[in-house]
C-alpha cells in the first residue's frame, strides 16, 4: 500500500509543478489533462499525508509518555494515544478503500433504458414511475436528463424509454440499478382491488467514446420513418425518426425525439456505441466469472434486484437484504440511502477478497 502511495505522491507533486509551468499553461489540452489527473490523485494523497501526520503525532505522544517520570501527564497522554490510534485506524480503512480497483467507467455519462416487462399495461405504467424516480434523482444531483427515444402507451405508460443522463460520476451511482425491478400493487386498470405483480427491466450503459468503440459505417443499415406517438399515431409527416441496425450483432437502435433527422441519427449512434461497449464488456466479464462472484449480484439484467410493494409502502433490495418502509420517498428520487449501502457492501466484499 505504501509503495503505491509513495508513487502517487511523487506524481502528485510533479503534476502540481507542471501545472504552473508557462509552457504547459500555453497548451490548454495538456493542462486540462494534467488537471484531471491531479484531481483524481488528490483524495488519496491527502489521506496518505494525513495517515503519516497521525503516525508522527502518535510517536510523539508515546515518547512524551515515556519521558513523563512523575506521571503528571500520564492520563492525558494515554487518552491522546487512544484518540490518535482510533483516527489512524479510520484513515487506514479509508486509504485501503481508496486503493481498491476502480471501475474505469465510473465518471462517464449513461444511457438508461427502461422496458416494461411482465404485467401488460400495468408494467408500462411502472416503467413510467421508474423514469420519474430516476429523473428526480438526477435533478437532486444536478444532472442533465434528455429523452432519446420513447414508446408511450395511451394511458401514460412506456413500453420502452431511453434517456441520456449527464453529470459528474453518473455511472458510479446508477450502475447498481441494472436488473429487474418488480412492483406489487393494485393496478389503476384493475376494478377488483387485487394486488398484481408486474415488472420492468432497467439497463444502465456507460456512454462510450468514439475511440473506445469503432463502428464501420458499412456495417450499418439506417432506415428513416415518421415519428409516432401513443398508440402508434403519426406525430409528424417528415421522415425524421431514425432506426439503425448494426448488422454484425443485430443490435437495433431507434431515435425519434428530435425533429431533425440528423440529430436523431447522432443520438442513435451514441446509444448504439454504448450498447456495443456494454456487449463487449459483458462478454469479457463472463470470462472472469470467478472474480464476479465477489461483487454484488451478477450484474445480469435478468436478475430481480428490487421489489416495490405499495400496500406496505415498502421497498426491498434483494442483493443486500435491505428493506425500507419509505417507498414514497424512494419513488420521489431519494435513492442515496439504497445506493450508499450497495456501494458499502461492494467495498466490504472487495476488501474481504483482498484479505484486508
Amino acid at each position: 500500500m505504501f509503495e503505491k502511495m509513495d508513487l502517487a505522491e511523487k506524481r502528485y507533486d510533479e503534476l502540481a509543478r507542471l501545472l504552473s509551468d508557462p509552457e504547459i499553461l500555453a497548451r490548454q489540452e495538456l493542462w486540462q489533462q494534467y488537471s484531471r489527473e491531479l484531481a483524481m490523485l488528490t483524495p488519496g494523497v491527502e489521506l496518505y499525508r494525513r495517515y503519516r501526520d497521525l503516525n508522527r503525532e502518535l510517536a510523539d505522544a508515546r515518547e512524551l509518555l515515556q519521558d513523563d517520570q512523575d506521571g503528571e501527564l500520564s492520563e492525558f497522554l494515554q487518552e491522546e494515544i487512544a484518540r490518535i490510534t482510533g483516527q489512524i485506524e479510520k484513515v487506514a480503512r479509508e486509504l485501503k478503500e481508496h486503493l481498491l480497483p476502480r471501475d474505469p467507467h465510473d465518471q462517464k455519462n449513461v444511457f438508461l433504458e427502461i422496458r416494461a416487462g411482465t404485467g401488460g399495461e400495468e408494467a408500462a405504467l411502472f416503467a413510467a414511475d421508474l423514469l420519474r424516480m430516476y429523473s428526480r434523482y438526477a435533478e437532486r444531483n444536478g444532472w442533465k436528463v434528455e429523452i432519446v427515444d420513447a414508446h408511450a402507451t395511451d394511458i401514460g405508460g412506456f413500453k420502452e424509454v431511453v434517456v441520456g443522463i449527464e453529470g459528474k460520476g453518473v455511472y458510479s451511482r446508477l450502475k447498481y440499478e441494472s436488473g429487474v425491478h418488480r412492483v406489487q400493487r393494485i393496478p389503476a386498470t384493475e376494478s377488483g382491488g387485487r394486488i398484481h405483480t408486474s415488472a420492468a427491466t432497467v439497463a444502465v450503459l456507460p456512454e462510450a467514446e468514439e475511440l473506445e468503440v469503432e463502428i464501420n459505417p458499412q456495417e450499418l443499415r439506417i432506415d428513416t420513418y415518421c415519428s409516432t406517438g401513443p398508440g402508434g399515431q403519426s406525430v409528424n409527416t417528415t421522415q425524421s425518426a431514425v432506426r439503425i441496425t448494426h448488422l454484425p450483432t443485430g443490435l437495433v437502435v431507434t431515435c425519434q425525439d428530435e425533429k431533425s433527422q440528423l440529430k436523431n441519427r447522432e443520438k442513435a449512434l451514441r446509444v448504439l456505441r454504448s450498447r456495443l461497449l456494454d456487449k463487449y464488456t459483458t462478454e469479457q466479464a463472463a470470462e472472469l466469472a470467478e472474480a464476479r462472484r465477489s461483487q454484488i449480484g451478477s450484474g445480469d439484467r435478468s436478475e430481480r434486484i428490487r421489489t416495490y410493494n405499495f400496500p406496505q409502502n415498502r421497498v426491498t433490495d434483494h442483493r443486500i437484504g435491505l428493506t425500507l418502509h419509505q417507498l414514497d420517498l424512494v419513488l420521489d428520487g431519494e435513492l442515496d440511502q439504497i445506493i450508499d449501502q450497495l456501494i458499502a457492501s461492494e467495498k466490504a466484499k472487495q476488501l474481504q477478497s483482498t484479505g484486508e
